[in-house]
């Protein structure tokens, strides 16, 4: 059998190597030693190449002729290595060169050995191509049976297959890395899967199915984004994606759930995430995907279906949506100020007084100072609702829907249509509003009478709605005008921060953009029945407010009449000074309402989270970076210090002074006894060199899911020169891709084992 390798790429050495690079080069190599999973019949198969490889290249002869077929082959264009057949030969010890494959012979024995040496140089692809035939034709799976007292494992009448499904699926584990990086992250699923799916099927290697399994985990969020961005005619892919985003909801338990699904997404950005795909989503998608969460309960959930039934109720002319909205913002009210929201439901649903009432209880002072700006003119906040709705729509609502951002958003035209102009025309009576609403203050109210009001009790529930038993899905809160507030309060996502500070503001449970459903004022004719029956009830409310009962008015004159005139100036001197407190009390308390209306502070209370929709909440990694690893992961630039570190005491141990010492401090195990061994025959030889290093980290990889186990790659400039008894006997350039196996113990990073993977002409 031929394999498309050469000597020169076997022991990573240019054509022009010398001597010294050639020994060293072969030394490096066989110190390197691959994954502990392999059998050590593999590890010797590749040894054995490695050596073939080194005496061809030593003798000067050999390699002469060797060179002359290399460059014979370079300079034949019309031969590729993947044009390479496969042919089986008797011939086991045969060395002859085939000029134009540039492929060398092998016996099937050394098949893991060669596999083994291509997935080191990083040729995954061919591994894949050479490596399932075997696994296609193989007499017999191969599986782990536990028997009665002992267990026994079925061997397979190729015993090298164990190492060949390993190298197999070391290859797709590789290769999906490599598409990850790239930024085809379903390309990257695609390999992983199919190295994953070999090892269950099999039974083997369940380190290395655990790294795989750990890969699919995270790039989960990312084929997300990639599968929802395709073409919506693209159905069963978008399907998969959305797939994929209901399991990790699943894992996740919400939104806002604490479970682990495994893709290192925290919380917040989780819930960046969110924000982010909801662009490459349809109303109708975000719909039924929101309106499901809100279920759980979820109150994040619950915003964003508030949000797309309001979308889509208005650019669909669907206002049944709208009621929908505006029900479960009730829920929702119970422990936050969503007045604003509330008032622009029932804009859209043509309750225009309901909408100006309920808005002037609103805390939103930005948006409550742009509508009282657009309505100077009007004897109502009628006008400037409605021009607030419609910018709002237009600019912060339907761009983050996939099949609304080109949507025009007029109040004219919904309210023309006739299939909203018929559903509003059968909305109940004032009256059933006003109990409909009732239900935010957690109160039982009799059904208004003609002739009777409860309107007291109204005004009662309205200022002690705060002070009512909250929700228990939902975390108690305190009233929202306090500025003091230690209240977890939910941002709109579609406002803008109101002061410079409130971009960097976080909390734990961001919600929807404020939803302005504004109505037009008494234009396109929409119906206004409802508006009839608001004013009785607020005629009915003012002599509520001051009337006094007259026996407690006669009572306290029959007091003070019947005292004796010191006591009585006692009494009138008290009850002055009460007079004069309250009075003092209601005087600063309108000055503070009057302070706040005039001169609002900022609304927003504590840490909020800082979530904007005109920017990313995640950022997809550069196709020509790693992907993103968490704090307590190695980093490039830890690892360059780590490179640099073993390169300085390289330079020490192989320096004049040969301080063999230092090497502890960088190296740990086999790499350390060989380095140490070649520094100390340098010394004992008279020997040493000098060295300038160029450091480059190319990728830092995780090994399996231990944190502590990490590969490096990096790319090498070593200028070396060359001693003798205190003469210089030569010098070399080298250009080396290295890859170093690194290992952290007691809270230091070491390197256990390193190999040349390429090396530059």
């Amino acid at each position: 059998m031929r394999i498309p390798l050469d000597y020169y790429r076997i022991l990573g050495l240019p054509l022009a190597a010398n001597e010294e690079q050639l020994r060293q080069a072969y030394s490096d190599r066989i110190v390197q030693l691959p994954r502990r999973e392999y059998s050590t019949t593999s590890i010797s198969s590749r040894k054995k190449l490695i050596e073939e490889a080194y005496m061809v290249l030593l003798d000067t002869d050999e390699r002469k002729a060797y060179d002359q077929l290399y460059l014979a082959h370079v300079y034949t264009p019309n031969k590729t290595a993947d044009q390479i057949p496969q042919q089986t030969l008797t011939d086991n010890n045969s060395k002859d060169q085939d000029a134009q494959s540039l492929s060398i012979e092998i016996t099937p024995e050394r098949l893991v050995g060669s596999l083994l040496i291509l997935q080191e140089l990083g040729e995954y692809e061919l591994v894949l191509k050479l490596g399932r035939p075997y696994l296609v034709n193989k007499p017999s799976s191969v599986s782990l049976k536990t028997g009665h007292r002992a267990t026994q494992i079925e061997i397979p009448e190729n015993p090298d297959l164990p190492d060949i499904i390993l190298t197999v699926s070391l290859a797709c584990l590789e290769l999906g890395r490599e598409e990850w990086q790239q930024g085809h992250y379903e390309n990257a699923a695609v390999s992983l899967e199919i190295g994953e799916e070999l090892l269950a099927r099999e039974g083997l290697f369940p380190s290395v199915r655990a790294e795989m399994t750990a890969d699919l985990y995270k790039l989960r969020p990312y084929r997300i984004l990639e599968l929802l961005a395709l073409p919506q005619t693209q159905i069963p892919k978008r399907r998969q994606g959305l797939e994929l985003l209901q399991s990790i909801l699943e894992d996740r338990g919400g939104i806002d759930g604490t479970g682990n699904d495994q893709s290192g997404l925290n919380i917040d950005d989780f819930l960046r995430f969110i924000q982010q795909i909801r662009h490459y989503l349809t109303v109708a998608e975000q719909h039924k995907l929101f309106e499901l969460e809100s279920k759980r309960p979820s109150a994040v959930a619950t915003y964003l279906a508030v949000y797309s039934l309001i979308a889509r109720g208005f650019a669909q002319r669907q206002p049944a949506l709208i009621r929908q909205a505006k029900q479960m913002l009730m829920q929702l009210g119970k422990r936050q100020d969503v007045h604003l929201e509330q008032s622009l439901c029932a804009l859209l649903m043509g309750q225009t007084e309901e909408a100006t009432r309920v808005l002037e209880l609103s805390q939103e002072y930005e948006a409550l100072a742009f509508i009282r700006e657009k309505s100077q003119d009007s004897p109502d906040l009628l006008p400037g609702l409605c021009l607030y709705s419609e910018q709002w729509l237009q600019q912060e609502v339907f761009p983050h829907f996939r099949d609304l951002a080109k949507q025009q958003a007029s109040l004219k035209d919904y309210f023309a249509d006739r299939q909203v102009q018929a559903y509003l025309e059968s909305l109940p009576t004032d009256a059933q509003i006003t109990n409909e609403w009732s239900v935010i203050n957690h109160q039982s109210f009799p059904q208004p009478d003609i002739h009777h009001s409860n309107h007291h009790n109204n005004h009662t529930t309205k200022t002690s709605q705060h002070h009512q038993p909250v929700n228990p899905e939902l975390p108690e809160t305190h009233p929202r005008p306090q500025p003091e507030s230690t209240q977890v309060s939910i941002p709109r996502w579609n406002h803008p921060p109101t002061n410079a500070n409130a971009g960097n503001q976080t909390s734990q449970i961001p919600s929807t953009a404020a939803t302005p459903n504004l109505r037009p004022h008494q234009t396109n004719g929409t119906p206004t029945a409802v508006t009839n029956h608001q004013s009785p009830k607020r005629r009915r409310r003012k002599p509520t407010t001051n009337t006094l009962p007259q026996r407690f008015i006669q009572s306290q004159t029959n007091f003070l009449s019947n005292l004796d005139p010191k006591t009585r100036l006692v009494w009138l001197v008290l009850f002055s000074l009460g007079g004069v407190l309250i009075f003092s009390l209601l005087v600063s308390t309108t000055f503070g309402l009057v302070k706040n209306i005039f001169f609002p502070s900022a609304s927003l209370q504590g840490e909020q989270l800082a979530i904007q929709l005109n920017q990313p909440p995640i950022t997809i990694p550069n196709p020509n970076t790693k992907p993103e690893s968490s704090t307590e992961e190695l980093t490039k630039e830890t690892a360059k210090e780590v490179i640099e570190t073993w390169l300085s005491a390289k330079t020490s141990a192989l320096g004049q002074k040969h301080d063999i010492d230092g090497l502890k401090e960088i190296l740990t195990g086999a790499v350390l006894s060989q380095w140490q061994s070649v520094a100390q025959q340098e010394q004992e030889e008279k020997r040493y060199r000098q060295y300038k290093h160029n450091v480059e980290i190319v990728a830092v990889s995780k090994k399996g899911t231990d944190k502590d186990y990490v590969s490096v790659d990096a790319k090498v400039q070593e200028v070396t020169q060359f001693y003798q008894n205190s003469q210089q006997k030569k010098s070399s350039n080298e250009n080396l891709r290295v890859r170093y196996d690194l290992v952290r113990k007691e809270g230091k990073w070491l390197i256990q084992r390193m190999s040349v993977i390429q090396n530059f002409l």
